[in-house]
């Protein structure tokens, strides 16, 4: 299982070092400002969805390593997806952050499914998908996950 646990950090430590889609876009159908007062974590999430499709989906900020790791993982797995099945897949994520359970495999996501063990990480972790949500929604206000 250390094996495991191992990759499990180098991937984080990847996403966190080399983010994913980590650039603003413009003329974006949907935005949102997300933010982790107990960490001080803050991003922005941009999107640009067609038809149901997220064509783009990107995001910008400053945050701990597993805040950005999981919103780089996150734009990587949620890019040219349909926005039901995105929203599907909040819901699964959401369980494995919480409760590190899942009853199928989540790819690259399963990473994370270890904050469920730490409260004030599962925030971290969160913080992009809450964001995610808040963008899709047309949220005029800063998403907090306190």
């Amino acid at each position: 299982m250390d094996i495991f646990r191992d990759l499990y950090q180098q991937l984080i430590i990847d996403h966190n070092q080399n983010p994913r889609n980590f650039h603003e876009i413009t003329n974006v159908s949907h935005h949102a400002d997300g933010q982790n007062p107990l960490c001080g974590d803050e991003l922005s999430i941009f999107i640009n969805e067609k038809d149901g499709v997220i064509k783009d989906i990107a995001f910008m900020g400053t945050g701990c390593a597993i805040s950005k790791a999981s919103a780089s993982i996150m734009t990587s797995t949620l890019q040219g997806m349909r926005v039901e099945e995105a929203n599907l897949l909040f819901n699964k994520f959401h369980v494995l952050a919480t409760t590190g359970e899942s009853t199928e495999d989540l790819g690259k996501l399963a990473v994370l499914g270890g904050v469920h063990k730490y409260p004030s990480r599962v925030k971290c972790a969160t913080l992009a998908w809450h964001t995610f949500q808040g963008a899709m929604n047309n949220a005029q206000e800063i998403i907090k996950t306190e």
